[in-house]
């Protein structure tokens, strides 16, 4: 099994960097990468999968579930749109929303949610969904990209800054094709400084690290500095604990 680079590191950084930028041309490779890269954070902060129950939510095409399941893991995918799960989703894929999934309280020692946060309505009552399928001491790990990112606005960033609605518009022109997103459907401008307090709040999980998912140093510092945060940290990555009933 071919592991990816030190986190943090430069070296990490700038393959994944690469792997985005040849996304559309190759996206298997990126969301291979990427998933390899996710799997390691997970047993980096978790220990091992291998025999354990991961349940994926909103993983797409399934790129994760399979490296879960590669590593010995009783990995499944819930996604809630069809179209995002491509020719051959794993088995035992279940079309599920996030906010309501098919699982009995505590089913899963993982509970993993690869930047989904931005693209739902509620993110409050996803996190709850999420704790309520780990097992306590079970752990959640949730990574989004925050609108204030250069990468918040998706595929129309980083023309975000000066409005959505010039910035679909400007992509449109440039390609010849609607943009996928759409602020306020399937794209809400999530902030690093708001979801930090909702979840120290919560009293059904805590956090264990909140840092940048992709920068290649200071991960956790640059999390504390408020208002730079925003900008700086492109990604946040919360590793949570379910706490206990």
């Amino acid at each position: 099994m071919t592991r990816t680079a030190r986190d943090p590191s430069l070296r990490r950084s700038l393959a994944l960097f690469r792997a985005f930028l040849r996304e559309q041309d190759e996206p298997d490779a990126c969301y291979s990468l990427l998933a390899r890269d996710a799997a390691d954070q997970v047993e980096a902060y978790g220990g091992a999968v291998a025999g354990r129950v991961v349940v994926d939510v909103g993983g797409g095409s399934g790129h994760f579930t399979r490296e879960f399941r590669e590593r010995g893991a009783y990995a499944y995918l819930f996604e809630p749109d069809v179209r995002e799960l491509g020719e051959k989703p794993p088995d035992g894929t279940v079309v599920a929303d996030g906010y309501l999934l098919p699982l009995a309280d505590g089913s899963a020692d993982v509970t993993f949610s690869s930047n989904v946060l931005e693209h739902v309505a509620d993110p409050q009552t996803f996190l709850s969904e999420l704790a309520r399928v780990t097992r306590p001491g079970g752990l959640i790990y949730v990574s989004f990209t925050n609108w204030l990112s250069p990468w918040g606005g998706h595929e129309w960033a980083p023309w975000h800054y000066l409005g959505a609605e010039r910035a679909r518009a400007r992509y449109r022109r440039r390609t010849g094709r609607p943009a996928k997103h759409t602020l306020g459907e399937n794209l809400f401008p999530v902030h690093i400084g708001t979801t930090l307090r909702q979840v120290r709040a919560r009293d059904d999980m805590r956090i264990v690290s909140a840092r940048s998912r992709y920068w290649p140093f200071l991960t956790r510092t640059v999390v504390k500095v408020p208002g730079l945060r925003e900008f700086a940290t492109w990604n946040l990555l919360l590793i949570l604990r379910r706490c206990p009933e």
